[in-house]
């Protein structure tokens, strides 16, 4: 261990004591009510020092390692490190898994959301069990370690959609774990071979030298590529992802977006590319191909939906299309693009879930048709708040979501020299359709909430009245509020617990779209190193 690693231990250790002393028997039968708070805060804490301490002039380099035997006769071993690549993320996961706990912190006496006045004790262990899961899995260097992480957060996201999600809760969450273990299953079978091959599951010594044959190298890369497709997730391997964000609740959809799906393809830039670089120059086209039909399906399917949170999460699948087509070119730029996306995304569709679990509570429900327009009337905050959220992610440039669609672009433009060019020329030319459906969806579907007349169409849902501000409706009848705040939940643009959580993803939105090489100066010298360029 370095004279450093500890640190690392911490961050990693300090969410599951916290979920740890949830167990303790001073919680029992009382809410912990600011406790997941203070855990994700010291974790929080613990990963500004790491952002504080770390060798900026050396990103590639793998810092705060810690080495030890896991299990010696197998010669698995405790390996963790940090570098440019999985920094941005830790600080991704810790500041949303932070502003979640805020969220709900400011909200726990309200009794019209539902998630809160069930269980509160066990939501706090879980969110803390998933953000365990989470941040091991970036910082993990053995891929058996790198497995287990990566399978811990499906149990606790399973409970978070099954008992706090909505009415089809059940099958949503049922949907997501059946999906997720048939793809961990495939991934475990691609990481056995590469360990039957070499000899080691280290991932820096995988990485520095590539002894399997070509044949292995497209075995292993399939099969890891599906397993983290699943994850990521790439179409047709999306399905579960709607259901799953529809029926989730708000932190859950938020934590979902914001960190889940990135495991997926921080897998593609840690272990299948870079361990497996013959494997990948054979795939790539075919990576390519589904990614940008993604992107045009994930477009076209938003703008058939009704449902505000089931439509940011078809936007999802073509967000995460333009990642996997940057990882595809095989190109510093199209890598660092894909990297850059993944904070970006987690940033802006973060902010979007938690602004449509917030409409979702005001008017008691988040379909567009009942929503009516003349949402900037209404509660001028919220309105404005989405509408900034969408103009950042259909890629505005100024904001985050441009970099990383514009950069994948330009990468397909000028693929490795391995691949067809003009083949990739045509991805190109479909993203770029994409990018034009994504502003489309996302216009229209301002133009339907933000816009209009209050009064038009009809958004009171039968047998609900909507006193207070017009057009808002009751909270439903298994989320009436508390005799102590009776209308906030209808009344209240924006709440202070509220406004907490979305303004630092707001100004770390327009900073890293302003100031780009923020982010790129971390990226680029690993992409780099692992790509083997000058």
């Amino acid at each position: 261990m370095s004279s450093s690693g500890w640190l690392l231990v911490v961050l990693v250790a300090l969410p599951l004591v916290g979920a740890a002393g949830l167990m303790a028997p001073a919680f029992a039968g009382r809410v912990p009510r600011g406790y997941g708070l203070a855990v994700s805060g010291a974790t929080l804490a613990v990963a500004v020092v790491l952002l504080a301490g770390f060798d900026y002039s050396a990103p590639e380099r793998m810092q705060f390692e810690t080495d030890v035997p896991w299990i010696p006769g197998l010669d698995l071993r405790f390996h963790l490190g940090l570098d440019g690549i999985s920094l941005p993320l830790i600080a991704l996961t810790a500041l949303l898994s932070f502003l979640c706990f805020g969220y709900l912190a400011g909200r726990s006496s309200q009794g019209g959301i539902r998630l809160e006045a069930l269980r509160p004790r066990a939501l706090v262990f879980t969110l803390l069990v998933l953000e365990f899961g989470m941040i091991g899995t970036f910082v993990a260097l053995d891929l058996l370690l790198f497995f287990v992480f990566f399978e811990v957060v499906l149990i606790p996201m399973y409970f978070v959609i099954a008992i706090w999600g909505g009415t089809q809760r059940r099958a949503a969450a049922i949907k997501f774990i059946l999906y997720t273990l048939l793809g961990s299953a495939v991934l475990l079978l691609g990481l056995l071979l590469i360990w039957s091959q070499t000899g080691t599951l280290d991932m820096v010594a995988l990485a520095q030298s590539h002894p399997m044959s070509r044949a292995t190298q497209i075995i292993a890369f399939i099969a890891i590529g599906l397993g983290l497709a699943v994850k990521t997730p790439m179409w047709p391997l999306h399905t579960w992802l709607p259901d799953a964000h529809t029926e989730a609740p708000t932190v859950g959809s938020v934590l979902l977006a914001g960190v889940l799906l990135k495991m997926g393809t921080y897998g593609f830039a840690r272990i299948a590319i870079p361990i497996l670089p013959e494997g990948a120059a054979t795939i790539a086209p075919w990576l390519g191909a589904f990614a940008v039909v993604g992107i045009v399906y994930g477009a076209l399917a938003c703008l058939a939906q009704q449902d505000l949170k089931r439509m940011i999460a078809y936007s999802s699948v073509g967000h995460m299309g333009f990642i996997l087509l940057g990882f595809a070119t095989l190109t510093p730029v199209g890598i660092n693009a894909a990297l850059f996306g993944n904070v970006a995304h987690g940033l802006i569709t973060g902010l979007l879930f938690f602004i449509a679990g917030a409409i979702k509570e005001r008017y008691g429900t988040a379909d567009m048709t009942r929503l009516g327009g003349g949402m900037l009337g209404r509660l001028p905050y919220v309105g404005s708040l989405l509408t900034f959220a969408c103009i950042a992610s259909l890629g505005l440039p100024g904001l985050a979501g441009f970099w990383g669609e514009m950069l994948a672009l330009q990468g397909a433009f000028q693929p490795a020299a391995i691949l067809s060019r003009p083949l990739f020329l045509v991805f190109m030319t479909i993203g770029g359709l994409g990018a034009v459906l994504t502003a489309a969806y996302f216009l229209l579907m301002l133009s339907r909430i933000t816009h209009g007349h209050p009064g038009d169409p009809l958004t009171t849902p039968p047998g609900e009245t909507t006193e207070g501000i017009p057009g808002l409706a009751e909270p439903a009848a298994t989320e009436t509020a508390t005799a102590e705040d009776p209308l906030l939940l209808r009344t209240a643009d924006v709440m202070p617990s509220e406004l907490a959580a979305w303004v630092p993803l707001v100004v770390l939105t327009v900073l890293f779209g302003l100031w780009p090489s923020a982010l790129l100066g971390l990226t680029n010298p690993v992409v780099q190193s692992l790509l083997g360029a000058p």
